[in-house]
């Protein structure tokens, strides 16, 4: 049996050790509205806030979620806000990925 806070984390212990024991429930976080587009690394969809109470506040309502099928072993993914730009930390060693969407993954993406 499970209980959940206020905030909507739930704790249920399992005898299961792959199974985690504090989660959310699936009225909280963020769903996919409208389609996922195609982009020539992986996809990209809008994710709009469910109405549920805040973790950290100032939350954004809407974001745009992209996902890039790089190599068959790595799958990355970022979550930004469509509506403001912001600075992300230049890296020697890591580079915008410019390449097409891997083939023979080694992993599903379900969105």
């Amino acid at each position: 049996q499970s209980t959940c806070t206020l905030r909507g984390c739930c704790w249920s212990p399992e005898n299961d050790p792959s199974v985690p024991w504090c989660f959310f429930s699936s009225n909280h976080g963020y769903k996919v509205e409208g389609s996922t587009r195609s982009t020539q690394a992986g996809f990209e969809t809008t994710l709009t806030r469910l109405p549920s109470p805040s973790l950290f506040g100032n939350d954004i309502n809407t974001v745009l979620l992209t996902g890039e099928y790089q190599t068959p072993n790595r799958f990355r993914f970022k979550i930004t806000d469509p509506e403001t730009r912001r600075f992300e930390v230049p890296h020697e060693h890591v580079k915008s990925f410019t390449g097409s969407a891997a083939s023979n993954l080694n992993y599903k993406v379900h969105v």
